[in-house]
């Protein structure tokens, strides 16, 4: 073992130059900066890195958004609302506005039930689709002119017998409403019963049925026998338009409660009653009026 840490002077010098060498290096390697200033870089590349990346960020920041594609803004939804910026206030307008069954058919009309800014309807109106009838609506109103009177009964036409051509040539009605309205009046053999029955047509107007009661009329009601309504069963109560089991169930028990309707108005009492189609019903009911024997 002892040939192995016995070292020659000549060993010794070497080992000692090599320690030194070492610190040296170590020392420069610590103290002395041996990077360059002139650092060439290639602008031409590097701007076209640049943009390179910037569209990388571009593109993954349009996916990331959410897509809108056309629709039909009477359909707009409290969450459908709120990614296209409207507040609250301008949702509960428009969704107000078509509990009432009234239907917005262009943009100025969004804009006047919802109240919302002109930016946000710059921003929203592109995407707008309304139906077709919408636009053939809006050139019926070009063609046809306001110079339509009101006419006397003898003078209208019978709204049983009327074609669709008759029919578009009232204001607002259009090829899509007047098939509406015959397609609505051949469900029933004989027809019409009445005009109020046009409030069953989705989408008319009180409006429109104005100016459609102007020009015709029911003439030749279908005949039916109207149904005694302190005397109607169920089964009998539920062959109505609008009544359905249930509906006629809490009729038949406010009668028992009311020991008898005293007049066809007291059905909007009755819970869960249609009161707007109340007209319609009262067209197939009737009361006898009963002598009481005290």
């Amino acid at each position: 073992m002892k040939s192995y840490f016995t070292f020659t002077k000549q060993q010794r010098n070497g080992i000692l130059l090599l320690v030194c060498i070492i610190i040296i290096l170590q020392t420069l390697y610590f103290f002395v900066d041996f990077s360059s200033d002139n650092i060439q870089l290639n602008s031409e590349q590097l701007s076209k890195f640049q943009k390179e990346i910037d569209s990388l960020k571009q593109v993954e920041l349009n996916e990331s958004k959410p897509k809108i594609f056309p629709f039909n803004p009477n359909y707009i939804t409290d969450y459908r609302g709120s990614v296209l910026g409207m507040s609250n206030e301008e949702i509960d307008r428009l969704l107000s506005y078509r509990k009432q069954n009234k239907w917005i058919n262009s943009t100025k009309q969004f804009q006047e039930v919802t109240k919302v800014s002109d930016s946000l309807l710059n921003a929203m109106s592109p995407y707008f689709k309304f139906p077709e009838w919408v636009n053939e609506n809006q050139t019926s109103k070009t063609i046809y002119s306001f110079n339509n009177k009101p006419k006397a009964y003898a003078q209208k036409q019978d709204l049983n017998t009327a074609t669709a051509l008759d029919l578009q040539t009232v204001n607002g009605v259009g090829a899509y409403y007047s098939k509406q309205i015959i397609a609505y009046r051949n469900k029933f053999k004989g027809g019409f019963i009445s005009d109020i029955q046009l409030l069953d047509i989705n989408g008319l107007t009180p409006e429109v049925i104005e100016s459609i009661t102007e020009l015709f009329t029911v003439k030749s009601p279908r005949k039916i026998n109207t149904i005694d309504l302190n005397k109607a069963n169920v089964n009998d109560l539920v062959t109505i338009q609008h009544i359905d089991y249930n509906l006629a169930n809490e009729i038949i028990e406010q009668r028992v409660l009311r020991e008898g309707y005293k007049a066809l108005d007291e059905l909007i009492k009755v819970k869960g009653f249609p009161v707007n189609k109340i007209e319609i019903i009262k067209l197939y009911l009737h009361l006898e009026k009963e002598k009481i024997n005290e």
